[in-house]
């Protein structure tokens, strides 16, 4: 925000800051949170402690800033638990929405860097990666949890733990009792705390990262939770129509078990022996640029196949009560001018769930990468300079904060028949 921007909107500001901020111990935290989100929103090109502490004029304190950030011992579950509370009322959340995205790094000092994966870079680079759910509906996201990924390289109770990243716990401030958890697990670690604070969104949706973990879709089915979960080309089922057969008894011994016949096929394989003819096109939604749909802006458009199918694997046996698997949906895009399905969902919504909700469903979570461009090139949430692991939790969390902001103030001011942001 230019710096007249931030006047038209100081009173609101401080209004949300003031709800938001309310689980503060102290009034000293309470200040410094406000001045660090306005630091956050106002224009500039780094939204690290010393460049926002230049621009905040008379508040740019620096050193109480990167204490405040950085050293100071306040809780961020507490400020997350009161932003998902002001969040939920604004948002009326359809789905809670998982991802992961890469915060990419120079050096080797700051908590849980190593080279891994990151979608971000598109490779395997050196970056710390953090794990985020979100609160969304078809109009609006905002991020409210977060967890910072510990590769297995910093824990020391693992076989790939690195000496030189174990000496750097202490220093970096990482909980004794932090080791490396898969990311699949620290979104249900997150749907626990999430529901502890009261907010209980019975749907799931994440990527193919998630949805191929069958221990994640099972801890979603424990929690009372359906999903709408990305999956890769290879993941097997058998046909819904399958049926397990059992060889003939012959007298002596355990009588046999009965089995699928035939053995299971890639969820690719039973899409394209579906054929193209099965697949139809939706329109899920109107996107931000100008075209032909109702609004003036263009329709998201394309076709897909929906199947009902049953999930294999040994997890997914062993889970399961009888012979027969679960069936659940298997849902896949198929454009027009391809020639097989380009991507892949799992849903275990009911069977009478219309082509059209699964497809916007699965789609929704094209709103957390809007979060992230946002939260990224306009609210700094890449530029945290600090090495700690307590450092990092609080940026992240006072970023989402401003992106919340941000999001609110979209909202009153939309028009109803605007296209989504």
């Amino acid at each position: 925000m230019t710096p007249d921007e931030m006047a038209a909107v100081r009173d609101e500001l401080e209004a949300f800051a003031a709800e938001v901020f309310e689980p503060f111990a102290r009034k000293d935290q309470r200040r410094w949170g406000q001045v660090y989100l306005r630091g956050l929103l106002t224009d500039g090109k780094r939204k690290s402690v010393e460049p926002m502490a230049a621009r905040l004029g008379e508040d740019g304190n620096r050193q109480a800033l990167a204490h405040f950030i950085t050293a100071s011992p306040w809780d961020p579950a507490h400020i997350r638990a009161s932003l998902a509370w002001r969040m939920e009322t604004a948002i009326r959340p359809t789905a809670l929405v998982f991802d992961d995205t890469g915060f990419l790094k120079d050096g080797t000092a700051s908590a849980c860097v190593s080279r891994q994966y990151t979608g971000t870079a598109g490779k395997v680079t050196n970056c710390q990666v953090g794990v985020s759910l979100h609160l969304a509906s078809d109009h609006a996201s905002a991020a409210v949890n977060w967890r910072l990924f510990l590769p297995r390289t910093w824990d020391p109770a693992s076989p790939e733990a690195d000496p030189g990243k174990i000496a750097r716990r202490v220093t970096c401030g990482i909980p004794e009792d932090a080791g490396h958890v898969e990311k699949w697990q620290l979104a249900l670690d997150m749907a626990d705390e999430t529901r502890s604070w009261g907010i209980d969104v019975p749907l799931a949706i994440a990527d193919a990262g998630y949805g191929d973990a069958a221990a994640f879709r099972l801890g979603l089915n424990a929690r009372g939770m359906r999903y709408v979960v990305g999956i890769s080309t290879t993941l097997s089922a058998q046909p819904a129509d399958a049926v397990p057969v059992a060889e003939p008894y012959s007298g002596t011994g355990r009588p046999p078990v009965p089995k699928y016949p035939e053995p299971p096929r890639s969820v690719k394989e039973l899409v394209i022996a579906a054929g193209r003819k099965a697949a139809r096109p939706v329109q899920w939604r109107e996107g931000s640029r100008p075209g032909t749909g109702r609004s003036g802006f263009k329709r998201m458009y394309s076709r897909f196949v929906a199947l009902r199918i049953r999930p294999a694997g040994r997890q997914i046996r062993q889970a399961t009560e009888g012979p027969e698997l679960p069936e659940c949906w298997l849902l896949a895009e198929w454009p027009a001018r391809e020639s097989e399905p380009v991507q892949f969902w799992l849903s275990d919504l009911p069977a009478d769930t219309p082509l059209t909700t699964l497809v916007r469903l699965a789609k929704l979570r094209w709103r957390i990468e809007h979060d992230y461009r946002e939260m990224k090139q306009a609210l700094g949430l890449a530029h945290f300079e600090g090495r700690t692991w307590g450092g990092w939790h609080h940026h992240v969390t006072l970023v989402s904060a401003a992106h919340a902001f941000c999001t609110l103030q979209r909202l009153a001011r939309a028009p109803k028949d605007a296209a989504p942001a």
